[in-house]
């Protein structure tokens, strides 16, 4: 199997090597949280039962056998617990300081963020991981995708073929533990060679690696920035690695703008109506982003280094004395205006100029606000905020270059700049551009055309994206090329095309369980029960964990209650808010004469999505036959309510029997 990554790169040296020479500041590092970035699980906590009300949902932490497990659960209607899950865990991402997160590694090598995570505040508590502290969560299968590990470990080895657009997040054999020096000093294997070779002179072994201290300003911060840079995490291209750069490709010491391209709202919008709070948007990976925003960076030329050692884990306890006394070498006139009562009598500038306070995006974090400021904000910085989820979150306006001068000018660039206006869907008068784009500077990449395909199709233009998933195929046969064209025949409705495209996608080496499951999904449409069957069983065989084809199957056995009731149980156990699953499981039970459990399973469905227009009308009909009237038309009021969801004849039905429960 053909690799893409550092660790197998040659130009890469073991890090342990480091150490031979490096001792003094290889133990030094070894206790930053840049060193604890990334380890294997060891003295977890125990959780007996932690409860999360929002998803009504238990969970516990435990050691077994010398490993580790999450586990949940949730009590079903007769008291007993079912929706049952249990993960061993093999990975901590986080080094602690702030949050640690359990991952689960999966048979085909996926890491699986669990979604009970440990948070330092409060000397130390449990809460649900960013996104998961809602009713409808994604339970035990976000995967961590190459971004997520770029910043939080050494590079890994993946599959090339996972290298590509769309591919599946696949990590092989050992996974480094921990952020390595490579990551900031480039390539090894050199320097290694040129220190042990005879004679060697300090100056060829020191030309041998990077040292970013002997950088130009901007190489240097870009070293710090590649992770310590996003200008929002919420939904938004905060940035994309260009098509031509494996995802594990960036040496330091390059210019970062050839690896990756950072954005952010409009200049026009910063500070305006359509983003409010710019100025104090505040979020765990806003070091870089806040710091530039900074009058000390602007006109003093501030940088990470000059107040932050790499090499150390902290000043310790006198940690705000040695950042304080770095602010005075340039405020040298802080006593005189203190005398002078033009200053507050505190020394402590830090405290008040880079407070403490809680991250936006990751609730339960607690880190220094790098964006230097005359004043802080008005409040109290630490007080406890909601999870932050829904549309409000969503910025919509034009997508800009964070920086004019990260974004030289070029066609490849103004490529990326119209594809970050819909990768996102932020601005949604970014197609047209950037199908204009497309035509003037007609790209090479396939994936160019693949995006495109992708941004139409999401805008209701399947048919316009035929051709274009076509042309991206033509370029460069990929998985992502033909899902994306047999979703667009799908939606286009021409159900033979689609089988075509899903099938020649089924047949992709390595196999997906997707196009697999595509595939079942459109044999179903065709009416060919037993090829859907053997489609999908064989998506099951890729992916045992997938609730939607868990799902599709058991709609496809509906007619024979025995075989699609465990197919429904199972989506439901794998994905506990899939409200579709448990309306279908209820009108099953239904029909099968067990109304107590059928009746818990349609209300379950309406906790999670109380905007489930199908799930109140089918509850309906069921509180119908058993003649409980009022509340029947109360689901049937719902429904009504939610038309915009239903099928035209569905609505019609739903507000004649409301019209005949209101008599």
């Amino acid at each position: 199997m053909a690799l893409a990554a550092a660790a197998a790169d040659p130009d890469y040296a073991d890090p342990r090597t480091c150490a031979v020479c490096h001792s003094q500041i290889a133990h030094n590092y070894a206790r930053s949280g840049m060193a604890r970035s990334f380890s294997r699980p060891a003295n977890i906590g125990a959780v007996k039962d932690y409860y999360h009300a929002a998803s009504d949902t238990h969970f516990a932490m435990f050691p077994r056998d010398g490993r580790f497990f999450q586990r949940r659960w949730q009590i079903g209607f007769d008291g007993k617990e079912t929706n049952i899950e249990e993960k061993q865990i093999d990975f901590v991402m986080g080094s602690g300081n702030h949050v640690r997160t359990f991952l689960h590694r999966t048979a085909s090598g996926e890491l699986q963020q669990l979604p009970l995570a440990w948070y330092a505040e409060h000397g130390g508590s449990w809460a649900m991981n960013p996104g998961y502290d809602q009713p409808n969560q994604p339970e035990s299968r976000r995967k961590i995708d190459y971004e997520c590990m770029f910043c939080h470990n050494a590079y890994p080895e993946i599959p090339a073929s996972n290298a590509e657009l769309l591919a599946e997040p696949v990590f092989l054999g050992m996974l480094p533990e921990g952020i390595d020096c490579q990551r900031c000093h480039g390539p090894g294997r050199r320097h290694v060679e040129a220190a042990r070779a005879p004679g060697s002179s300090a100056e060829t072994i020191r030309a041998a690696i990077v040292n970013p201290a002997r950088l130009a300003p901007d190489r240097q911060m870009e070293v710090c920035a590649q992770c310590h840079l996003e200008t929002t995490s919420f939904p938004f291209p905060n940035s994309i690695v260009k098509y031509d750069r494996a995802p594990f490709s960036y040496r330091a010491g390059e210019p970062l703008e050839r690896f990756k391209m950072y954005f952010d709202t409009a200049p026009s919008a910063r500070d305006a109506a359509a983003d409010p709070n710019r100025r104090d948007r505040f979020q765990i990976v806003n070091s870089v982003y806040r710091l530039r925003m900074s009058e000390c960076f602007l006109k003093g030329g501030v940088t990470c280094t000059t107040c932050h050692n790499p090499h150390d884990a902290g000043a310790g306890a006198n940690a705000s004395d040695r950042y304080n006394a770095i602010c005075r070498q340039c405020h040298t006139a802080l006593t005189a205006r203190i005398n002078a009562r033009e200053h507050t009598a505190s020394n402590d500038c830090v405290a008040c100029h880079m407070p403490k306070r809680r991250t936006q995006d990751v609730v339960h974090a607690v880190m220094t606000d790098h964006y230097i400021q005359r004043r802080k904000p008005d409040r109290d910085l630490l007080a406890g905020i909601p999870e932050p989820y829904g549309p409000n979150l969503i910025y919509h306006g034009e997508v800009a270059p964070y920086d004019d001068s990260w974004f030289p000018r070029t066609p490849e660039n103004e490529l990326y700049l119209a594809l970050a206006q819909v990768r996102e869907g932020n601005n949604g008068n970014g197609l047209e551009p950037f199908i204009a784009a497309i035509r003037k500077y007609q790209p090479a990449q396939a994936e160019f055309y693949v995006e495109l395909g992708d941004a139409l199709v999401k805008a209701g233009d399947p048919a316009r994206a035929i051709p274009v998933y076509k042309d991206a195929i033509a370029h460069k046969p990929s998985l992502a090329a033909a899902l994306g064209l047999g979703n667009a025949f799908d939606k286009s409705g021409d159900q033979a095309a689609a089988e075509q495209a899903f099938r020649e996608a089924a047949g992709w080496s390595p196999p997906d369980a997707t196009a697999w499951r595509r595939l079942g999904e459109t044999e179903m449409k065709l009416g060919r029960a037993q090829e859907a069957e053997t489609a999908l069983r064989k998506s099951l065989d890729l992916d045992p964990e997938a609730p939607e084809t868990h799902y599709a199957l058991a709609t496809l056995l509906v007619r024979e209650p025995a075989r699609a009731e465990p197919a429904f149980r199972e989506a439901i156990r794998l994905q506990p808010d899939y409200s579709a699953a448990r309306m279908n499981l209820a009108i099953v039970l239904s029909r099968e004469s067990r109304p107590a459990e059928a009746d818990s399973q349609f209300q379950s469905a309406i906790r999670y999505h109380p905007d489930y227009a199908l799930g109140h009308y089918n509850y309906g009909l069921m509180l119908i036959a058993q003649n409980r009237r009022e509340e029947a038309r109360r689901q049937m009021q719902s429904a009504v309510e939610g038309a915009a969801s239903l099928d035209p004849k569905t609505l019609a039905e739903a507000r004649r029997l409301l019209s005949e429960l209101e008599r």
